[in-house]
């Protein structure tokens, strides 16, 4: 019994210490923007009806508000990367990999900046950003209101992404849920919202798109 007890005072012990210790600071933090070309936010027989035939292209943006990538600082930048996969993003029982990816660095970074947002994408996304077939240097705008689920993303005249809150009648078969979970590592927070407009018009991935209405965004803040 003193053995038990005195093992027990020691794991307390260490408990208490780990709970003391000082939480390491993430680096750099800021807000994140998604959208898909399928529903995000749906009941399970939607989702499953465009599975294979949509879901293959998606935008990821980061804004960062403060910190520093690999020593170098990121204040007030902001990077996006468009994806074109070889398959429903998400999909559990099919690998949406390989899939091609576009940066788009802001156009105010200088190169030393621009190398730092282009690994520091990669490092959120993984496999994802693997193959990086195109890097380009554009004026990036992401504003967002958390509360409203209200965003807006512009990168030149190549990416447009606007978002509202999902409302009632968004509802369709009153069982939704987030059916895919955002794409980024280390967010801090996400709510799915609807994507007022999700457009790519660009010559890097083979394929442009341009849409509206749908439940396949996500609104967000990102820490590491």
């Amino acid at each position: 019994m003193k053995s038990i007890s005195l093992l027990g005072i020691l794991l307390l012990a260490g408990s208490v210490a780990a709970s003391a210790a000082p939480q390491a600071s993430p680096q750099i933090s800021g807000q994140y923007l998604e959208s898909r070309d399928a529903d995000v936010y749906t009941g399970p027989c939607f989702a499953n009806s465009e599975v294979n035939l949509a879901g293959h292209e998606a935008i990821l943006s980061w804004h960062i508000q403060q910190g520093a990538w690999n020593g170098v600082s990121l204040d007030g930048l902001s990077v996006i990367a468009v994806v074109r996969a070889s398959g429903t993003l998400g999909d559990p029982y099919e690998n949406p990999l390989p899939a091609k990816a576009l940066l788009i660095v802001d156009q105010q970074a200088n190169d030393e900046q621009r190398a730092a947002l282009e690994n520091f994408a990669q490092s959120q996304a993984g496999a994802l950003l693997a193959d990086v077939v195109g890097v380009e240097a554009l004026p990036i705008s992401l504003t967002m209101n958390m509360e409203r689920g209200v965003a807006t993303l512009t990168a030149g005249d190549q990416v447009k992404l606007t978002t509202r809150a999902v409302v009632d009648g968004d509802m369709i078969c009153h069982n939704e849920e987030v059916f895919y979970p955002p794409l980024a590592a280390h967010l801090t927070h996400s709510m799915p919202v609807v994507s007022s407009q999700s457009s790519y018009q660009g010559a890097t991935l083979g394929i442009n798109w341009d849409e509206s209405g749908r439940r396949g965004s996500f609104v967000g803040f990102f820490a590491d």
